[in-house]
This record gives structure tokens, C-alpha cells and sequence, in this order.
């Protein structure tokens, strides 16, 4: 079972990155350049995750921790390597420790206080994320730039210009 578990998704990978790169030179040290997050980050996730929900059970809630750190960074790690997006993708790391945290709040005692950096680092990797996109979509699209500050500029002017109604 645990063969399979790990197996599948490395052969999953390995088969999407030969039918997407079908022309280069694919050798082992490229593979395994492309593929060490789901070779040594994601699995040792996993075994974490495994080690508290099949064997130590909710006495041992602190192994969720650096399992869903492990997890969700080996996943942004893959994406950012096999994209080579590595420049948006850096926010994940900060939503990984939320995720870690967020997994100990959940299966634990349901600390309250907990919420506090869970809630503060999710809405700062996602701003981030939402900025760092938004900025890579302006900036490849170089004709926008002119009708947003178009938009601004007669938007102001009419605001100021407009007459306040008596409600």
C-alpha cells in the first residue's frame, strides 16, 4: 500500500514531464533536477502525516506540524521547478507553515490562539501571491498601463467635479 502511494505519484510525474519534454535530453540528473521535492520533500510529508493518523493517533498532533510544512512546500516546491515559476511561487512557503499550524489547530485541542498566525500568515501569502500575479500580468500586458491611468485620471476628475445630491 505504501509502495503505491509513493510510487504512483512519482511515476505520474516522471510520465508528464518525458510526454510534456519529449525532445530533451531527459537524462537522470535532469529527472531528478526537476523531480527532488517529490523524491525527498512530499514523502517525507507524508510520512509524517502517516506516522499521526496511523499510529500515534491524536497524542502525537505535533507530527501534523512539520508534516504539513513538509507536504505544502514539496508541492510549491514541484510546481516552481517544473514551471520555472520559482519568483511567483514564493508565498507558498509562508502558507506552508499555516498549513502546519492550521492542521494542529484542527486535529488538536482547537486552540484559539492558534488562529491568530495561522490567519495572519494565510492572508499575507495570499496578498503576496495576489500581488506578485497581478504585477507579472500587468507588466507583460504594456498596453494596459496607459487605459488604467486613463481611468484613474477621468474617474478623479469626475468625482471631483461631480455635484453632491441632497439625500
Amino acid at each position: 500500500m505504501i509502495k503505491r502511494a509513493i510510487l504512483a505519484p512519482v511515476l505520474l510525474l516522471l510520465g508528464v514531464y518525458l510526454f510534456l519534454n519529449p525532445g530533451g535530453s531527459g537524462g537522470v540528473g535532469e529527472i531528478f533536477a526537476t523531480f527532488w521535492p517529490t523524491l525527498f520533500v512530499i514523502p517525507l510529508g507524508l510520512l509524517f502525516q502517516w506516522m499521526y493518523f496511523s499510529l500515534v493517533g491524536p497524542k502525537g498532533v505535533g507530527l501534523l506540524v512539520p508534516g504539513g510544512i513538509l507536504l505544502t512546500a514539496g508541492a510549491v516546491s514541484q510546481l516552481a521547478q517544473m514551471f520555472g515559476i520559482w519568483s511567483y511561487m514564493w508565498p507558498g512557503f509562508i502558507l506552508a507553515v499555516a498549513v502546519g499550524l492550521f492542521q494542529l489547530y484542527w486535529f488538536g485541542s482547537r486552540n484559539k490562539w492558534l488562529l491568530i498566525p495561522i490567519n495572519i500568515l494565510t492572508v499575507l501569502s495570499l496578498l503576496f501571491f495576489a500581488v506578485f500575479s497581478i504585477d507579472s500580468l500587468l507588466s507583460r500586458l504594456i498596453f494596459v498601463q496607459p487605459l488604467v491611468a486613463i481611468a484613474l485620471v477621468l474617474g478623479g476628475a469626475w468625482m471631483l467635479v461631480e455635484r453632491k445630491k441632497e439625500w
